[in-house]
């Protein structure tokens, strides 16, 4: 008997396919270039933490954080503002003395969400918190795809 080879055929990609770092990166792209996000007027001068010394160096950092928080939000629904403020902090320096905790900016956060509600990427969850809408995950599992084609 001879062996048959079957075809390997992928049926589709997800977000969980690919590496986290390398998603953020396509989707704030694809972001920046379908260009329905309306960046706020505050984008360039302000901070994204209150620990933080500088405001962020890159120019298209909203598109990041935003890919970045779609991301978070399709692998776990329900998340809200007050969440993501602990998972994007980080340590306050506070000179001589330890360093502790400190929470992100909430209006970021918050202003980021809304963009992306305003686009149907994500909803309100009615148990709190917000979910990722079917077009949302249908456009996210697209870029995901493309993103693994090109490696």
């Amino acid at each position: 008997m001879a062996l048959v080879e079957e075809e390997k055929k992928a049926t589709g990609f997800t977000v969980k396919d690919v590496a986290a770092a390398d998603f953020v990166t396509v989707y704030a792209a694809h972001l920046k270039r379908v260009g329905n996000l309306e960046l706020p007027k505050w984008v360039d001068v302000v901070k994204t933490a209150t620990f933080k010394e500088l405001a962020p160096y890159d120019p298209d950092w909203y598109y990041i954080r935003v890919a970045s928080l779609a991301r978070k939000v399709y692998l776990r629904s329900g998340t809200g503002v007050g969440a993501f403020t602990k998972v994007y902090g980080g340590r306050k320096h506070r000179g001589t003395r330890p360093s502790h905790f400190a929470k992100a900016s909430k209006g970021i956060i918050r202003s980021a969400l809304q963009q992306l509600e305003a686009l149907g990427v994500v909803e309100k969850d009615p148990t709190g918190g917000r979910r990722i809408t079917r077009k949302g995950m249908a456009e996210m599992d697209t870029q995901a795809a493309t993103c693994l084609q090109r490696s």
